[in-house]
């Protein structure tokens, strides 16, 4: 195999656009291995370590595209990517003249005097300072990029503060403001729920499915996953909190986040207590007596949070979302085990969300599972080799230790359904569970891919597969669709997260006893 590269001189593109590039190359005849980045310290030893490259000369301000397969492919890999970092036409004005480039957010808003929102998708060396600019000329701030130290973190946040700005990250990945969705998010319907999460998927589960129900977003605010920490305080939530509670358009608040320290999540539930408005309170994990006050509904899923959060907005009698089978259901997760041989015992859990991936950890370990994963919650083990299940085992492929140098699997499902296919051809695996995550900078057909390795399986001898598809009708890849095709394929697909995980379990359990051994 050749390993080639190129390297363009002062060419800056946000990390969307390359991860979606490097999916796009990946996937050429010939291609073992693609990357394309910004050419920052940490990416350098990122392709160094994934074999793509040891000795590239670029620095932080250069684009690299580094590929790894046959000679012929490398060199038509190298110029696609080339052609797609070009592809954009230039810009005139009605007189021929070409409109300069905006190099500064000073020029930006010499041009757009009305923004007063700067979305930031440069390397984490320099996102904060970035930030601080962007604070500094009035405007809110969404920081996409990862890789900020703590330090840098609440510095930028309190500099937020003092203004009356907020920060949305570092590491958001999600948001929607005024009905324009930002980072990975989904087509929903304008409304009076007003969303702050600590985690993008949770408030891509939480958003949609309210969306499902008839109801819809005035805003959807995310902090970064480090918010709600000791360190910070909560600065981030504290501050969506409040603007959704003085916000005339927001009827109900939903907040979502991992369960913070027990300092951080009193500052938070005594302000939604205060917010003169209904809160929905979703700290994963969380005990609801811990949560629940006046003014103040805990909700034990993600799903849950969305169903509260619509009935409090009709008015009408509040309920979790029902995770447990009905009669039915279980008739059908028992018809559907009656094939497996009693070597099939183990759930395995593959995840493009990493909350989906917690949330179903939690939930499992409800009905008597302990599982390892390469992020455990409390309980659970930490998996000694992530390339390999061992046990129950439930994997966020999204995590750092599998996209360093690789797209998210969200963007590119590719190392997502290799996993997939491992899981499957595990004599010992019972059930896989699995996500299908939509919306805007999503793959354009996330099912397409996965159904073809299905079609290579001995359907006759396979685990069950049980799914959720994360995503609303109006999104590119149409949720509907992406359901109807993996229904086809032989896939279980459940109307939420909480409840593919509680189907996972309740099959796990039926191998149990039906086989007579201990989970």
């Amino acid at each position: 195999m050749k390993v080639d590269y190129k390297v363009f001189k002062n060419l800056y593109q946000d990390s969307v656009s390359l991860m979606q590039i490097s999916a796009q190359i990946s996937k050429l005849p010939g291609i073992q291995q693609a990357s394309v980045v910004m050419g920052t310290a940490t990416n350098l030893e990122q392709l160094h370590d994934v074999g793509l490259g040891d000795n590239i000369s670029a620095g932080p301000n250069d684009l690299i595209i580094a590929v790894m397969g046959e000679e012929d492919a490398c060199q038509e890999a190298l110029a696609l990517a080339h052609e797609r970092l070009n592809s954009k036409p230039a810009q005139d004005n009605n007189d021929g003249v070409r409109t300069p480039d905006l190099v500064s957010m000073e020029m930006a808003l010499e041009k757009e005097p009305q923004a007063n929102l700067a979305l930031i998708s440069v390397p984490g060396d320099y996102a904060a300072a970035e930030a601080m600019k962007a604070l500094n000329l009035g405007m809110n701030v969404m920081m996409f990029s990862d890789n900020v130290s703590v330090a840098q973190e609440k510095a930028i946040k309190v500099h937020a503060r003092e203004r009356n700005l907020i920060v949305m990250g570092p590491d958001c990945g999600t948001a929607i403001v005024n009905g324009i969705p930002l980072g990975f998010a989904n087509v929903v319907n304008r409304g009076a729920i007003g969303v702050v999460g600590a985690s993008g998927t949770g408030v891509q589960e939480v958003t949609c499915r309210i969306d499902q129900l008839g109801a819809g977003i005035s805003q959807a605010l995310g902090t970064g996953g480090h918010d709600l920490s000791e360190e910070i305080g909560g600065i981030s939530m504290l501050f969506g909190l409040q603007a959704l509670a003085e916000d005339e358009a927001t009827k109900v608040i939903v907040l979502i986040s991992k369960p913070p320290s027990k300092a951080v999540a009193e500052r938070i539930l005594e302000q939604a207590q205060a917010a003169g408005k209904p809160v929905v309170v979703n700290f994963l994990g969380a005990k609801s007596e811990d949560i629940t006050r006046p003014n103040v509904t805990a909700a034990c899923t993600l799903a849950s949070a969305a169903d509260l959060a619509v009935a409090l907005l009709n008015k009408t009698p509040l309920a979790q979302h029902a995770l447990q089978p009905d009669a039915a259901q279980i008739a059908a997760l028992e018809k559907a085990c009656l094939p497996l041989p009693a070597t099939r015992q183990l759930i395995r859990g593959v995840f493009a969300g990493g909350t989906f991936c917690y949330e179903a950890q939690l939930l499992c370990q409800q009905h008597g599972f302990t599982a390892s994963s390469n992020t455990p919650v409390s309980g659970n083990s930490k998996l000694a080799d992530i390339w390999k299940s061992a046990g129950h085992t439930l994997i966020d492929m999204g995590d750092d230790d599998f996209t360093r140098g690789k797209p998210h699997p969200m963007i590119d499902p590719t190392l997502r359904n290799q996993r997939l296919l491992a899981e499957l051809n595990d004599p010992q695996t019972a059930v896989v569970l699995f996500d299908l995550v939509l919306g805007y900078g999503a793959a354009e057909e996330p099912a397409a891919e996965l159904l073809e390795l299905l079609a290579k399986i001995d359907k006759a001898n396979a685990p069950l597969l049980i799914a959720h598809v994360c995503g609303t009708q109006a999104d590119p890849q149409q949720r509907s669709r992406q359901i109807d095709a993996l229904r086809a394929a032989g896939v279980i697909v459940a109307d939420c997260n909480a409840q593919a995980a509680t189907w996972a379990s309740i099959a796990a359990q039926i191998q149990v006893k039906k086989n007579g051994v201990s989970a």
